[in-house]
Order: C-alpha cells, then structure tokens, then sequence
C-alpha cells in the first residue's frame, strides 16, 4: 500500500479465491487510505453468473464498497492471474485511472518482506526480559501463495533464530509450491534453494477451502479449549496437519519448541455455517415460567 500511494495510485487490483482473506484485507487498507479497491474473485462455473452473496470475507468487502469481479477457475488456470489483471488494469487506465495491481495472496518480492520483518519482530520480542532463555526450533505456519513461508523461512535464516519453517499447504501440488517459493527466493536474489531453506507439507484434504468433518471438529475442539479461533481455509487445516504430525512422528517432534503461525481469516468460518450447525447447535429456551408470574412481570419495564 505505502508502494501505491507513493506511486499516486487511486485504486487497487488484486484477486483470490471467492472467501480470499488478502482481498478482504486489501478491500479494507484501500479505504483506510481512500482508494478505489477492484476485486477479481474465482468460483465455480455453476456460480459464476450468481450474486456471490454476503457471507464471510464477501460480507466485508461488500460492505466497504469494494468492486467485484467473478471470474472461473478454468479462466484463471487458461488464462492466468496476471491477464487477468491486467484486462482489469487496462479498462480502469482507459478511464482516466491510476490502477495499481497486488498479485494474489500479496505473494512477491515486496510483500514477501512483511514476513521477513514479523520473523525481526519476533526476534526482538524473544530478547525482552520476561521471555528469559525461550528460542524456537521450528515454526509452522499454512501456505497458500508462498510469500508467508519465504518471508518466514528467509527472515528465520537472516537472523539469530535460525528456526526450521514447516509448511502445511492448503491447495494445489507440492512441487508447484516449491516452485512458487523458489521464483520468490529468485525475484529477492536470495542466492538460496527453496527446498533446503523450508519443508512443505501436503495438508489441502479435499482441496482448497473445502472442509472435512474431522477438520471443523478440530477448530471446534481448539476453540473450545483454548478460545483461539482458527480460520477452516488456512490455519486451521495447518493446526489439523500439524497435530496429525505430532501424533505419527512423535520422535520427529519430541522435545523441540514450536512456534505456530496463526495468519488469520476468521470471517471464513461464517461460509461453513451449515457445515458447523450440528456441532455448534447448543441451544434452549430459558425456563423463567416457575420463577415470575405474568402480573410481576411489570417491575422489568
């Protein structure tokens, strides 16, 4: 965002997945510094021509105004993210527009830096009193576009935290992501290998955004413990990946401290609404009948 406004950028392009958290959070800093936010959302074939409706992360884009454009899968895998774009980019300079365009996820070498600089803080707040001797042996974190984790992976090597980056991905094929992560290391002039820097995990289940029973009653079983909510899309299938982990390879993990990455996107439970109703479905109507009767009932009023 500080690039656009520097730029002189008055609107911003970007694309996901229909419940995509970087849109929604891109849709909310672009009001923040009153720019037009254009949004490129992929769905199905089936849904393509629908109203998208107004659940999780749509709820918010919509409701700060964002402009959004449905596109299929198939026309984002024939096509690509970038054409994409750039057809919307070329249509707003027509317009007289200042379009700047953010790739999905936020994944280049410039967004990959806000990971490197969580990984500085991380170190910085490890160095404060109350923290004593805690260091960290591994981090986990979800990958979706790949920026996190080389953020992560390359800010762990640069500094004195020298921590192995697992990586539990949530869509697509693996060698894809070693790839994806490689072309970043490359656009940083990194000089490093993806597969030696990071491990990557597949954790995608039934595929992107879709949710197993046993993935929900996770998040429901954490939440439940802990209060820390986990979104079904990225962390939480992490979380559900690692703890399977944990369980398989006990000698794997013994004994070493880990630190979890929760990156967020919590409005996307709200799309597995009906998906949580049978787990979540704790209710009763509150018995008062034998404790007032109907002419009290004035003192309340």
């Amino acid at each position: 965002m500080a690039d656009a406004m520097s730029l002189g950028a008055d609107c911003i392009i970007t694309i996901g997945a229909i419940q995509s958290n970087h849109c929604r959070a891109t849709a909310i800093a672009s009001k923040y510094l009153n720019l037009d936010c254009f949004l490129i959302l992929c769905t199905s074939e089936v849904n393509v021509d629908k109203d998208p409706g107004l659940s999780g992360n749509l709820l918010i884009e919509r409701l700060v105004g964002a402009h959004v454009e449905l596109a299929t899968w198939e026309e984002f895998e024939k096509i690509g993210s970038l054409a994409l774009l750039n057809l919307v980019q070329e249509r707003l300079v027509k317009e007289g527009r200042r379009p700047y365009i953010i790739p999905v996820g936020g994944s280049n070498s410039l967004g990959t830096w806000g990971y490197i600089e969580a990984v500085r803080e991380i170190e910085q707040q490890l160095q404060q009193r109350e923290f004593g001797e805690v260091s960290f042996d591994d981090i986990v974190a979800a990958c979706g576009s790949a920026g996190t984790i080389v953020g992560l992976s390359l800010g762990s090597w640069l500094s004195t935290l020298k921590a192995k980056v697992h990586a539990f991905a949530v869509g697509g094929d693996l060698d894809n992501y070693y790839e994806y992560a490689q072309a970043l290391l490359d656009e940083l002039q990194a000089n490093l290998r993806s597969c030696d820097l990071l491990h990557i995990q597949d954790e995608k289940g039934l595929g992107y955004a879709i949710s197993t029973t046993e993935e929900l009653a996770f998040i429901k079983e954490v939440a439940e413990t802990t209060g820390v909510i986990l979104d079904p899309v990225y962390s939480g299938k992490a979380a559900y990946g690692f703890s399977k982990d944990v369980k398989k390879n006990p000698a794997k993990w013994a004994g070493r401290k880990v630190l979890f990455i929760h990156t967020g996107g919590i409005f996307g439970l709200y799309d597995k609404s009906k998906q949580l109703n049978d787990t979540v479905g704790k209710w009763n109507r509150m018995e008062i009948h034998d404790l007032i009767s109907p002419k009290d009932s004035s003192q309340f009023w």
